[in-house]
């Protein structure tokens, strides 16, 4: 079920299947890469304000599903407007700036972008551009990213499945009429 908090921005709504936390895992893979498994935290939130703030933290899992090191990290902002297009500005550790636009598919939440402008500092490796398709399916949050760079044409590169993590204090201010031992609740 999508939730909208009543403080979202009107312009937001359609967006409002991202908010929240998320994390899962997923599967890395691109040439001059080594292929791995890799698990990510995404977090939408918002703060009133006509745009959504985006952090995502992945890294490498071994064999046992276990942290082995940080693999990439973003933080952004996602606008939409009447028209349902998209544009996102987003940076990463190692020294990229992206302006992606996209657009909300009609009638059903999923988000298709491409970048628009890329920029790199020095120490950034080589990258020339993207395409992200985000989509919610059966309360989950799934991703694919393509990347190119100028020695590989664009392809899939990264791609997760995402699950939303809820706070249990949430469920907590819900129940109404809980007894105080709380053992009364089961019987």
């Amino acid at each position: 079920m999508i939730e909208i908090p009543s403080d979202l921005h009107p312009d937001l709504v359609p967006l409002a299947f991202l908010l929240g936390n998320w994390e899962g895992a997923g599967v890395h893979d691109f040439p001059g890469a080594e292929k791995c498994n890799f698990g990510q935290e995404v977090t939408f939130g918002h703060d009133g304000r006509d745009f959504l703030e985006y952090t995502s933290h992945t890294w490498e899992l071994d064999a046992e599903g276990k942290k082995v090191r940080p693999l990439e990290s973003e933080k952004g902002f996602w606008r939409i407007d009447k028209e349902r297009k998209v544009e996102v500005v987003m940076v990463r550790q190692d020294g990229v700036v992206e302006v992606w636009y996209g657009e909300l598919a009609d009638q059903k939440p999923q988000i298709d972008l491409v970048t628009d402008a890329v920029a790199r500092t020095a120490a950034s490796g080589p990258y020339s551009g993207g395409k992200r398709l985000y989509g919610y399916v059966k309360s989950d949050l799934m991703w694919v990213g393509e990347k190119a760079t100028p020695e590989v044409e664009l392809r899939p590169y990264m791609s997760a499945h995402l699950k939303k993590v809820v706070d249990p204090s949430e469920w907590a201010k819900d129940l109404k009429d809980l007894p105080d031992d709380g053992i009364a609740f089961f019987k």
